[in-house]
This record gives C-alpha cells, structure tokens and sequence, in this order.
C-alpha cells in the first residue's frame, strides 16, 4: 500500500500503553498547543488511576487498543518492551502504511518492529524520564518508508516535552547508557551534594533545594551559554579558591572516570538486554 501523508492539521494520535511516559508525552502535547486533547486518545483496561490521570486533561479513554489504532493517524507503542511484540502482533491487521507507527520502548530494534507490524513506516524514540517536567532529551531514528514529513512531524511532538536529536540507530545503546540511564546519575549526585552540605552544617530541607538548583542551573548553564563545560567549571575555580579545593578531592577519587564508566556499562547492559 502507498504511503499515504498524514494530515498535519488534522491528525489524531494514539498511545497503546497508558503509564507514565505516554501521560507525560500526553501531557506536554496538549500544554504546548501541538495537539487538543480531543485529538489524542488511549486505552485503560482496569487501572483506574491510569484511566484518571489521562481524563485529567481531557484525553479520551477508549475501550481498548483495536479502537485506539483504529481512530488514530499516529500511533505510539509506550509499552514494556517484553509485551511489545505480543501487543503489536495482536494489532497486525490494522497496522496499514496509512499510519505512522512510533515505538518509545527501550531496546527494541527497528527490524523488529517492523517485522512484527508488517509495516516498516516506522520510528523508533528514545526518551527518558525528565519528559515528565518538559525537559526530556529524546532521540530518533526513522524506519524504511518513514518520511522526512513524519520525521518532522514526530521532532515537534517529542520537541514539546524537551528536545529531540536524530541519530543512527547503531548508536541507541549508547544514547540508552547516557540520557536513558542518565537522570538516575544526576538523581545521586543531587542526594549526595545535599548530604555533604548537611555533613557542612546545613538544615536537609535547605541542602536538598540548593543543591537541586544548583545542578539545573549549570545544566542550564552547559546548555546555552555556548561554551564548553569545561570553560565553564575554569570561570568558577579561582586560584587557591574553594571550588580547585573540592574539584581536586573529585579528581582523586576518579569522578570523571567513574561517571564514564556508569554510561559504558549502562549501554554494554542494553546491549545485552536487546
């Protein structure tokens, strides 16, 4: 069948999978003007919280994931990748060229969904976690008959929960073991700053804020003053200063090394799990 443009302005987007990323996604669509909710729709079979949180912002909720292909132009598969091929199997039939079919589940290959779906219009996401708050770092990579037009059209949909790359998909083990696992990194270094503040003498509750601000502004900082980070960490360490005094104690327990080590393993381990 020919692929057949999906309609820009009037286009209805599905998610097959109700948890937490497909409401983030969700979510940052609707805030951003990209879609009205009366466009966007899922399927909850029995969680009622789930079934809550998507009519929380006016998503429809449809009896189940036949009616949700069956009405949507695009089609999200936010699964758990063990039921990816069991869901999209059972979905075949309806899968036509006519759909833009998009996967945001870790470690599943392109080759592989598209067998499944007999249908290789196609592109694969990987997101990660901050989507939550709007600050995702999303990456893409476009399937055989995808087109520049959907590869568009999913850059400003993944675009309004952060910002979306595209890049081969030989590199998504390594993207998984950066920004995927990423944000669990920062999470401890965050805990572990406010802990030595508090082990400085600082209240927890005023250690836990400073030191949450602190990482967003110099990842805001890394982000748009257009330098590189390492300029930046030199304008704070003066001479003799307090900041070359802990960034020595970090450099002798291998603070760079250990980090570059956490992202290597990450993507050996998604490797081994696709």
């Amino acid at each position: 069948m020919e692929v057949v443009p999906i309609p820009v302005d009037t286009y209805k987007l599905g998610f097959i999978g109700a948890g937490k990323m497909a409401e983030s996604i969700a979510k940052g669509v609707v805030s951003a003007g990209v879609l009205p909710p009366s466009r966007i729709c899922t399927a909850v079979h029995s969680n009622q919280s789930r079934r809550d949180a998507f009519q929380s912002f006016d998503v429809s909720v449809l009896s189940d994931n036949s009616a949700v292909v069956e009405d949507s132009d695009v089609v999200v598969f936010s699964v758990k990748p063990q039921v990816a091929k069991a869901v999209i199997l059972q979905l075949k039939p309806m899968l036509t060229k006519r759909k833009l079919l998009v996967s945001v589940a870790a470690g599943v290959k392109l080759k592989d969904l598209q067998e499944w779906a007999g249908n290789d219009r196609f592109i694969r996401v990987m997101p990660n976690t901050p989507a939550a708050v709007g600050e995702a770092a999303s990456v893409m990579s476009l399937g055989g008959t995808a087109t520049v037009e959907d590869g568009e059209l999913i850059a400003k949909l993944f675009g309004s929960v952060g910002k979306i790359w595209r890049a081969d998909e030989k590199l998504f083990d390594a993207i998984t073991g950066l920004s995927g696992s990423g944000p669990a990194y920062i999470f401890l270094a965050i805990e572990a700053l406010a802990d030595g503040g508090v082990a400085a003498g600082l209240p927890r509750e005023l250690a836990l804020g400073l030191a949450s601000q602190t990482v967003l502004g110099a990842a805001s900082m890394a982000s748009k003053a257009g330098k590189h980070p390492g300029q930046l960490k030199d304008d704070v360490a003066s001479p003799g200063g307090t900041t070359i005094a802990g960034i020595h104690e970090l450099e002798k327990a291998g603070f760079r090394g250990i980090l570059m080590n956490a992202v290597v393993a990450a993507a050996k381990r998604g490797r081994e799990l696709a």
